[in-house]
C-alpha cells in the first residue's frame, strides 16, 4: 500500500516502493532527497546541513536505506541549499551525501494514517528526529545551544572560531596558499591566510568571515584528501579568535587588506619545505607535464592524464593550474583564479536595469561591469572584482526569484565585460561601476566581510538617522510594494534596525529598490540580508 500522496509523504513502514522513485526533479521542492548518508550519523548532524540556508521544519530518517528527507520552511531556502551544495557535494563523518529536490512538496511524519501506522523502529527514529528539530528550534529563537551546531543568531559553541587549523599530512605535493584559498572559499569569504612548517608538518592558520564558515568547511573537509591518496586534511578550531597578517606573499594573506607589503627578502617557503620540493612550483612526479604538475583529482587538466578517483579525495574540486604551481594572485589587480564574469539569465527584461544587478550581486562582491544583452534581455553579463566573490553571488543567487522569474547565474566564456565603443547603440545597458562608492567591500578591514549571508525575507537596515520613526521605515517598504510581518530597532543601537518582509523575493527587491535610499539629514539607507529573525 502506498500512502504518498502528490503534494505529501507519509513515513509509514511502506518505505521500499515510494522512495525508489524519488528521482531527481526539474521542479523545485522545499523537501530535500538525500542519499548515501552514514548509517551511524545523527539527525543533528543531518539538519545541520540546512541550517545555513533557514528553518529546517521536518525530518524523516531512513537509516536502513542510507537516505533521509529534509523539509525547509520554504522553497526558497531549499533552492539556495542545492545551489549551493551542486558544486561542492556535503561530506557527513567524512562521506559524500549527494542532495536532490523530492517528488513530494511536504512531510507529513505527524498525521499518518491509521490503517498502516510506522514500525516500532520508524517509530523510534521519527521521535529522535521530532526530538532534534524542537532543540534546532530553541535554537533559532534563542533559548538553547545545539551541540556541534552553530545557532541561528550566528553564536558557536566555545572553542570553535571564526580560525581553523589545518594540517596536512602525506605531503607527497607542495600545497600553495592559493590551493587552500580555493579550496575553502566554497564555504564562505575567508579574510586571512597564513602558512608555515611546525614539527616538520605544513600547517596553515585560515580564517573565514564567520564561525559558522569555519564549522560546515571542518564538517566536510576534516579527513579529505587534496590530492588522490596524500595530502589529507587535518582540521580543528583554532584557540585564536583572528589572526594579524604582515605580508601580502606565497605564505601569509590578507584578503582585506590589499595596502600590505610584500616582505621582499623573506623567504616564499621555509627551509625544509624548499628542500623537500626544490624550486617552487616544480616538482617530479608520476604526472608532472609542462606545467609542473597538476592536481591528482579525477582528471589532471594541466597534462591530460585520466586518475582514478579514490575515496576520500576531494572530488568536486576544480583546482587551477596557477594556484598549483604556487602563482599568487592579488586580489584587485589580476583577481582569484579562474573567472570573475557571471552570465545571468531567466531575468525579467521589463523589470531589470544594469543598477539593479549592481545593488544586488555587490551584497556578494564589489561589481565592475554589467552589460545586459542587447538583443536577449533576459540575459546579461557581471563581472565582479575576483573569481571568489564571483562564486559567492553565484552560490547565493542562483535559483532565487526575482521579478517573477527564477535567475540562474553560472561562470561565463568571457574574461571582462566590454564597454560599447563610441558610437555605437547601446540603450545604456552596458555600465561601469569600477569607481563606484557604493561597494561595499573596497575599504580594507571592512566588516562588510564578516555580514555576508544568504537572501532571507529579513533585512538589516542600518545608517538610519534620528528622526526616522517605525512607521516612516514601514511605509517605506510598503510604498514600495512589499507586506511587512516584523520590525525592530536594535536596542544598543537605533542606527540599525531588522525588517522581515513576506518572502524572499519580495526582500531581494526591496534590497535593489531601498538600499542607498536618501533618508534625509545627509543618510542613506543601508540594506543587506540579515542571519536574524524577529
Amino acid at each position: 500500500m502506498n500512502n504518498s500522496t502528490s503534494t505529501g509523504v507519509y513515513a509509514n513502514g511502506n518505505d521500499n516502493k515510494k522512495f525508489k522513485g524519488d528521482r531527481p526533479s526539474c521542479s523545485p521542492s522545499r523537501v530535500l532527497h538525500l542519499r548515501k548518508i552514514p548509517s551511524d550519523v545523527t539527525e543533528a548532524e543531518v539538519i545541520s546541513l540546512g541550517l545555513p540556508f533557514g528553518k529546517v521544519t521536518n525530518l524523516l530518517m531512513l537509516k536502513g536505506k542510507s537516505q533521509a528527507f529534509l523539509e525547509m520552511a520554504s522553497e526558497e531556502a531549499a533552492v539556495t541549499m542545492v545551489n549551493y551544495y551542486t558544486p561542492v557535494t556535503p561530506h557527513l563523518r567524512s562521506q559524500p551525501v549527494f542532495i536532490q529536490y523530492s517528488n513530494h512538496r511536504e512531510l507529513k511524519t505527524d498525521n499518518l494514517p491509521n490503517q498502516a501506522g510506522p514500525t516500532p523502529m520508524l517509530k523510534s527514529e521519527l521521535k529522535r528526529a521530532q526530538a532534534a528539530l524542537q532543540a534546532v528550534s530553541a535554537v533559532q529563537s534563542g533559548s538553547l545551544a545545539l551541540p556541534g551546531a552553530p545557532t541561528n543568531e550566528g553564536t558557536v559553541l566555545p572553542g570553535q572560531s571564526p580560525v581553523l587549523r589545518i594540517i596536512i599530512e602525506n605531503l607527497f605535493y607542495p600545497v600553495t596558499l592559493e590551493v587552500l584559498h580555493q579550496i575553502f572559499s566554497k564555504f564562505g569569504t575567508v579574510l586571512k591566510i597564513i602558512t608555515f612548517t611546525k614539527n616538520n608538518q605544513f600547517q596553515a592558520l585560515l580564517q573565514y568571515a564567520d564561525p559558522v564558515n569555519a564549522h560546515y568547511a571542518k564538517m566536510a573537509l576534516d579527513g579529505q584528501n587534496i590530492y588522490n591518496a596524500c595530502c589529507t586534511l587535518r582540521i580543528d578550531f583554532s584557540k585564536l579568535t583572528s589572526l594579524n597578517v604582515k605580508y601580502n606573499n606565497d605564505k601569509s594573506r590578507d584578503f582585506t587588506r590589499l595596502d600590505l607589503p610584500t616582505g621582499d627578502g623573506q623567504p616564499s617557503l621555509e627551509p625544509p619545505m624548499a628542500a623537500a620540493f626544490g624550486a617552487p612550483g616544480i616538482i617530479s612526479s608520476p604526472y608532472a607535464g609542462a606545467a609542473g604538475f597538476a592536481p591528482a583529482i579525477g582528471f589532471h587538466q594541466a597534462t591530460g592524464l585520466s586518475v582514478p578517483a579514490v575515496p576520500g579525495a576531494l572530488g568536486p574540486l576544480t583546482i587551477t593550474s596557477s594556484a598549483v604551481t604556487g602563482r599568487m594572485a592579488v586580489p584587485g589587480t589580476s583577481g582569484a583564479p579562474g573567472n570573475s564574469v557571471l552570465l545571468v539569465t531567466n531575468l525579467n527584461p521589463d523589470l531589470i536595469t544594469p543598477h539593479g544587478l549592481f545593488i544586488l550581486f555587490g551584497v556578494y562582491g564589489d561589481v565592475h561591469r554589467v552589460k545586459i544583452m542587447f538583443n536577449k534581455k533576459e540575459n546579461a553579463l557581471v563581472q565582479m572584482a575576483d573569481a571568489s566573490q564571483a562564486q559567492l553571488a553565484m552560490n547565493h543567487l542562483s535559483g532565487q526569484r526575482l521579478y517573477g522569474k527564477v535567475l540562474r547565474a553560472t561562470l561565463s566564456k568571457h574574461q571582462a565585460v566590454q564597454l560599447p565603443r563610441e558610437g555605437q547603440e547601446d540603450q545604456g545597458l552596458t555600465k561601469d561601476f569600477s569607481n563606484s562608492p557604493l561597494h561595499r567591500f573596497k575599504k580594507p578591514g571592512s566588516k562588510n566581510f564578516q555580514n555576508i549571508f544568504p537572501p532571507s525575507a529579513t533585512l538589516h537596515l542600518s545608517n538610519i538617522p534620528p528622526s526616522v520613526t517605525v512607521d516612516d521605515l514601514k511605509n517605506l517598504f510598503t510604498e514600495a510594494g512589499c507586506s511587512v510581518k516584523a520590525f525592530k530597532f536594535f536596542q544598543k543601537d537605533r542606527k540599525m534596525a531588522l525588517i522581515q518582509l513576506g518572502s524572499v523575493e519580495e526582500a531581494i527587491q526591496a534590497l535593489i529598490e531601498l538600499h542607498n535610499h536618501d533618508l534625509g539629514e545627509n543618510h542613506h539607507l543601508r540594506v543587506s540580508f540579515s542571519k536574524s529573525t524577529i
